[in-house]
């Protein structure tokens, strides 16, 4: 019995897992595209003369600008390198008082070192991104000051 649960739960994770959050973010982009469709008839049944473009403007989702995708790297690269953190420093406290399978051990080891590395990714990333990008952010700012001031 203990066999079978421990093919079964890296399956689950490993495949199971991923189809279903991967179904999941589909099956919500396809209900908002449905309902911005749903909108739009009932707003030309109500009104043909309306203005489409403008009325699609408003209900279709923002685009994030690049200093906020940049932001978004900084925070996952701070998470998940400060978990990669804790797994390391857990995995070298149970190491030294014992008392942990070696095969576990090993694992939890590795968990922090790959979270590690993936965090300090997203924060070079960041860094790189930052000084790459940074004449289109500053332009990006500047059309939304021009946007909002007329």
């Amino acid at each position: 019995m203990d066999s079978i649960v421990a093919l079964l739960v890296p399956i689950a994770c490993g495949c199971i897992l991923p189809i279903f959050a991967i179904w999941m973010g589909v099956r919500r982009k396809i209900n908002e595209t449905n309902q911005r469709t749903q909108i739009v008839l009932a707003a030309i049944e109500k009104n043909p003369d309306m203005d489409l473009e403008e009325l699609m403007k408003k209900i279709s989702p923002q685009k994030k600008l690049l200093k906020e995708r940049l932001l978004s790297k900084l925070q996952a690269g701070c998470i998940t390198t400060f978990i990669g953190i804790g797994f390391l420093i857990c995995a070298i406290q149970v190491d030294l008082v014992g008392g942990m399978n070696s095969n576990d051990l090993r694992m939890l080891y590795l968990a922090g070192a790959i979270l590690l590395a993936v965090g300090i990714a997203f924060l070079i990333s960041y860094s790189k991104g930052k000084k790459m990008l940074a004449k289109e952010i500053e332009a990006e700012e500047k059309k939304l000051i021009a946007e909002a001031n007329s």
